[in-house]
């Protein structure tokens, strides 16, 4: 049981810090070259909270499912400390972990796809994300390439099926 607690800890801790992480990323964006062609952002007319929740019935219907979330906003609101809304969310399917796996063990790393859902200071919310094409595509495989060509569109429905009015 300690054991149990002790795991549940440092995953929360590493979520945290992956959020964190992420979040001051974001405050250095313009010292850091991100290749736009491969990076989406889309922003909605919604708040953040409604964007969220629009986010995970967007991925359900979609087929995939959410795997794990990492907000550095709801670690630092449990601190007293408040900042814009964020949360990594992220996504996959077993399905297309076995096949990853079956053609590239090193590929694991890039699994689950990860959804970057932001506050802005309006009040609206964004999403950010990578195409899945671009994030396989490093290993030269095949199969990995066949398998995010289909991704891509899922990943793209996704989020115009969460930001559409």
């Amino acid at each position: 049981m300690y054991l149990i607690r002790v795991r549940l800890k440092y995953a929360f801790i590493c979520g945290v810090l992956l959020a964190v992480n992420i979040l001051l990323a974001s405050k250095v964006e313009a010292t850091n070259v991100v290749d736009q062609s491969t990076m989406r952002t889309v922003t909605s007319s919604f708040d953040f909270d409604t964007l969220s929740e629009r986010l995970e019935h967007a991925i359900l219907a979609n087929g995939l499912a959410v795997v794990a979330q990492a907000s550095a906003s709801k670690g630092a609101k449990a601190r007293g400390v408040e900042i814009p809304g964020n949360v990594v969310v992220m996504v996959f399917r077993n399905d297309y972990a076995v096949r990853m796996l079956e053609a590239s063990i090193s590929a694991g790393i890039e699994a689950p796809l990860r959804l970057y859902l932001t506050e802005s200071s309006d009040g609206s919310a964004s999403i950010s994300y990578y195409y899945p094409s671009s994030i396989f595509a490093r290993y030269g495989n095949n199969d990995l390439d066949d398998m995010a060509k289909e991704l891509d569109p899922i990943i793209e429905n996704i989020v115009r099926d969460a930001v559409r009015d």
